[in-house]
């Protein structure tokens, strides 16, 4: 159990790779705390892992509402004092349209939520990672975060601005003993996916549980070092297979 009473908080882990990465990481011994605004399906998740191991701590929570992601922060840190592991998960797709039609209140909307969602979860949980000098921050990127794509608009640039927020924060705290990395977790077999490609055959995509192998080395010890890069799940999950 390389988790073992780790604290970790996991945004958007109501379904998909968030839902994935609370079960796999409770399995590795992990304390969480987990929260979404889809507060039915939030409240599902928490009553399977109780019934696995330690309850995690839910709250539903729009992280484009500051005031929102503070009083989640405070709720956490009042019963864990501070956490080992943030992994910035929640994020919004947005309309596949070209960058011409989009209006600016749902442009808006996804900037919010993907980068100053990004900042403001992250400002919530920092102060006390830099004061136990300590800690590893995962923000779940795309590779439409690295080369723009036709009809991507917000959630493309959101995603650009991930890794940007990524290499600027490493290079600020890495003197402190807080490292922070991104993971493109590739095509998965999710909601937000199937919005994306409607017609796409979901049964031949990876479900999210097969890309985490990358999550568990950089909330663990192993990755004690690694800071300011950017991971490919299914490279990672390959070459792991590769050396093994």
């Amino acid at each position: 159990m390389v988790l073992k009473d780790k604290r970790i908080v996991i945004t958007g882990a109501s379904k998909g790779l968030g839902r994935a990465l609370a079960f796999r990481f409770a399995a590795e011994g992990a304390r969480l705390a987990l929260c979404a605004r889809s507060t039915d399906e939030l409240k599902r998740v928490e009553l399977e892992l109780s019934l696995r191991a330690t309850p995690p701590l839910v709250a539903s929570c729009d992280i484009a509402d500051h005031s929102q992601v503070e009083r989640f922060a405070a709720m956490v840190l009042e019963e864990y004092g501070s956490i080992d592991v943030l992994v910035n998960n929640a994020s919004q797709l947005g309309p596949r349209i070209n960058i011409a039609e989009w209006t600016a209140a749902t442009w808006n909307r996804i900037i919010d939520v993907n980068v100053n969602g990004l900042f403001a979860v992250t400002r919530a949980f920092l102060p006390q990672m830099l004061k136990q000098k300590s800690g590893s921050i995962i923000n779940v990127g795309s590779s439409v975060g690295k080369k723009g794509r036709q009809r991507w608009g917000a959630y493309a640039t959101s995603k650009f601005a991930l890794e940007g927020f990524t290499q600027t924060l490493a290079d600020e705290v890495k003197i402190d003993g807080v490292r922070v990395n991104s993971v493109n977790p590739g095509p998965m077999d999710t909601d937000m996916r199937h919005a994306a490609y409607p017609e796409e055959d979901r049964s031949k995509l990876r479900s999210p549980s097969e890309v985490l192998e990358v999550f568990v080395y950089l909330a663990s010890d192993q990755s004690r070092g690694t800071t300011g890069q950017y991971f490919d799940a299914q490279e990672f999950q390959k070459s792991k297979k590769e050396s093994a």
